[in-house]
């Protein structure tokens, strides 16, 4: 399923670069140095990877190696740093790479299968709350066996763990540069990936250049990146309009990819591509907070949401209504919430919240991020608000603040209903349930489902066929849908938007949906 969904993205980005005429000429025009500027409202939380789970990747991928990676349209891990990584067993349970010949990272220092044992046992060892040790949780033991040889014994069967080294998480660090036991204080970055990490100013810009060391799959079509970051996307667009900028990934508002596509006569010399998207939007609730204790308050709000409604008003066709935790085009896909709730409903609503004896109306606190998920976010939760209170059933508060502090105040389990955003760790129904569920999860709130941590999980991972595991899922689903933990909203879709010499674009995407800028460059001719 999700193989179909790739080949369908590509042809669209295909259609679309012939359309501006980007992809006529051969990735050899790209002769002498270049140097792409890249706009982004999505700035990392951290440098060091065995502290981020989050949307930091964008730059991890670009400066680390890992051992799988994701090459632009596959569907399933390609060699990276490793020559080959196998299982040696038909359970599933142990998993060997080699490593290319000749690995260094870009200090020189050798980067071999103690490097690599290192990488990973460090994130374990650190365990940061809500940090990436949350996919390793199949991982029993790393061994090496001389320079080029390692091998992960899991505790149980995991088909997905292949998946899981492809992360940008898992990427490889200088043994002499990150410690074992807590995070690199220095501000510094080590890696062996496409470019070199030269400057880097929190909330403002990190400074890209090629790697001279680097020996992987990436096919470089540019020498260095600047990567700016920004707080509004008002001011990025701008900055694509000025010249300051040549291209922009995440963080157009609806208004902004309507107005690219729409008003070429104000936007000349600009393009823009979209791609199918896999990235969700979701509500999660604190069932410790007395306002959304009772899953029958839950249960009013799943009935209320009018998807569409919000999409029309604050996306513009931008996404699409979502009515389950596992998106379209990946397998297992479903419409549980639909299922169960139908069309949105006071009525019902109340009804929920009478028979359980709940007084409305029902005072309750909506927390968004200001800075991860761009500036429609502010918009999306007056909109969720409006609705909520239109039913006067509720009274709603709203409040807003940046990245760093919002997750802090999740991971402390401060509010009772917040808002997050998903970008898929890998393309697997897998990472669209797993890392939500069980007593150590990225929320920050446990979330205790026997049914689906100890049946439907480990049943899933026996398969290597990833196409096999859409029924236990579907299950899975259905549970989510009578806890009401998790409320999914919509699926978006991906806009990259440049400059008309900006090539590249139509492959700057990987299936994680991760820039890869390493594709950008800027054509001589036309």
């Amino acid at each position: 399923m999700f193989n179909r969904t790739m080949l369908r993205a590509a042809a669209a980005l295909a259609s679309m670069s012939l359309v501006t005429g980007c992809s006529l000429f051969s990735d050899d025009d790209s002769s002498g140095a270049q140097s792409i500027v890249v706009g982004t409202t999505s700035a990392p939380s951290t440098l060091d990877p065995a502290a981020a789970w989050d949307s930091s990747w964008e730059l991890y991928r670009n400066v680390f190696q890992t051992l799988l990676s994701f090459p632009t349209a596959s569907t399933a891990p390609q060699p990276d740093a490793a020559e080959q990584c196998k299982f040696t067993d038909p359970a599933n349970t142990e998993l060997r790479c080699t490593l290319r010949e000749g690995l260094t990272f870009s200090n020189g220092h050798t980067l071999d299968a103690a490097a690599v044992k290192h990488s990973i046992d460090r994130i374990r060892t650190i365990d940061v709350n809500g940090g990436p040790n949350g996919l390793l949780g199949s991982l029993k033991e790393i061994r090496t066996e001389g320079p080029r040889t390692v091998t992960f014994e899991l505790s149980k069967a995991d088909a997905t763990f292949p998946f899981v080294l492809a992360t940008p998480a898992m990427a490889l660090v200088d043994p002499a540069e990150y410690p074992a036991d807590k995070l690199r204080e220095d501000g510094g970055l080590t890696g062996s990936g496409p470019f070199t990490l030269e400057s880097y100013k929190e909330g403002d810009r990190a400074e890209l250049k090629k790697n001279t060391r680097y020996n992987g799959f990436a096919d470089r079509k540019n020498d260095a990146v600047t990567i700016r970051y920004f707080k509004q996307s008002e001011a990025m667009v701008a900055a694509l309009k000025n010249r300051e900028i040549d291209a922009t990934y995440l963080g157009l508002t609806a208004e902004e990819v309507v107005d690219l596509q729409e008003k070429k006569e104000t936007n000349e010399g600009l393009q823009i591509v979209e791609s199918p998207g896999v990235d969700i939007r979701y509500l999660v609730f604190n069932p410790k907070d007395p306002s959304v204790r009772e899953v029958e308050v839950r249960q009013a709000i799943a009935q209320l949401i009018d998807r569409g409604e919000l999409i029309n008003k604050v996306y513009r066709g931008t996404a699409e209504p979502l009515y389950s935790m596992v998106p379209k085009g990946i397998a297992g896909h479903a419409t549980s919430f639909f299922d169960k709730y139908g069309d949105p409903s006071a009525a019902k609503a109340r009804d929920i919240l009478e028979e359980a004896g709940v007084e409305t109306p029902v005072k309750l606190d909506l927390w968004f991020t200001t800075d991860r998920y761009g500036s429609a976010t502010a918009a999306e939760f007056a909109e969720i608000k409006r609705q909520l209170e239109q039913s006067k059933l509720f009274e709603v508060t709203i409040q807003g603040k940046p990245w760093k502090d919002f997750q802090e105040g999740y991971q402390k389990g401060s509010y009772p209903v917040f808002g997050r955003g998903w970008f898929p760790d890998f393309p697997d129904p897998d990472n669209f349930i797993a890392p939500f569920v069980g007593k150590e999860n990225v929320l920050g709130t446990p979330y205790d489902s026997p049914e689906i941590t100890q049946q439907l999980l480990p049943q899933t991972r026996q398969l290597s066929d990833r196409g096999a595991v859409s029924k236990k899922f579907e299950r899975a689903q259905a549970i989510l849908v009578e806890d009401v933990r998790l409320l999914p909203l919509w699926q978006g879709k991906i806009y990259i938007a440049s400059r008309e010499e900006i090539a590249g674009t139509e492959r700057a995407l990987d299936p994680q949906m991760i820039m890869q800028l390493w594709s950008l460059h800027r054509q001589t001719s036309w």
